[in-house]
């Protein structure tokens, strides 16, 4: 149950999908030389945090930059995921998509706790599902950014089965060690691993903070990063999610009708 992560933590420039894009082909290219199985970019990787203009940017699953991602997944043999602007019934949504190394689409998920901080409410539609999937390494979910603040959405992942959860964020620098506190909490009281890529940079809506990384099922950093661009990459081994539960037995001990 090996699988080798890339984690994308770039830059984003604010309203320029083609210079995003650009850069995203040349990441993707070197995450599979370097054999990743997958590579997660941050939440809006595309268009940044340019909500007003929304509109502009969303595309149907399976059109426009949805189409050219899963182009990119098939070209390079590699899954991807990553938040994009999707446009659904005259709506826009904040949605990871998963592309399969075939460029098929695995399925996706739309965040579903939307940041007033940012004003999300006012340009969004929250996302009503929490799948998890079956990938060859294993049971695996998704989550983005204001999510991580919900444990609820985790331990459904957790007793869903799930053993990886991939987490993508535009998390502000004023918050980072909230960011560290809140992954670590997540991957520990739900014994799985926690892979999150966050963005770096500063634009209008903010100076975020980075800091993306893999943490353990005991919550130990397997790879962390700075506050610069930078492309991580870590192969993890699934089977320690059964190690770690079979130590301290979480799951078999809880008591859903005492807090339920």
């Amino acid at each position: 149950m090996l699988v080798t992560i890339s984690l994308a933590q770039m830059d984003v420039a604010r309203g320029q999908p083609e210079e995003n894009l650009e850069k995203a082909r040349r990441w993707v290219a070197e995450a599979r030389r370097r054999g990743s199985d997958i590579i997660i970019f941050p939440e809006l990787w595309a268009s940044g945090y340019d909500l007003p203009n929304a509109d502009r940017y969303a595309a149907p699953l399976g059109e426009g930059i949805f189409a050219q991602v899963a182009d990119l997944a098939r070209q390079h043999g590699i899954y991807i995921t990553g938040s994009l602007l999707e446009a659904r019934e005259g709506r826009v949504y904040n949605t990871a998509p998963l592309f399969d190394p075939r460029g098929e689409l695995v399925g996706c998920y739309s965040k579903a706790h939307l940041f007033r901080l940012m004003e999300e409410e006012k340009y969004l539609a929250p996302g009503g599902e929490a799948p998890v999937f079956e990938l060859p390494w294993g049971p695996t979910a998704l989550a983005i950014c204001y999510d991580l603040r919900f444990p609820e959405l985790f331990r459904r992942y957790a007793l869903g089965g799930a053993r990886l959860v991939l987490l993508c964020a535009a998390w502000p620098h004023p918050r980072s060690a909230h960011w560290r506190t809140l992954l670590r909490a997540r991957a520990i009281e739900n014994q799985y691993f926690v892979a999150a890529c966050n963005r770096v940079g500063q634009d209008e809506s903010g100076h975020f903070c980075g800091r993306s990384a893999v943490l353990d099922p005991w919550g130990e950093a397997v790879i962390e990063a700075g506050e610069q661009e930078v492309l991580l990459t870590v192969t993890i081994d699934l089977a320690r999610v059964d190690a770690v539960r079979e130590t301290i037995p979480v799951f078999k001990d809880r008591r859903p009708e005492v807090y339920l």
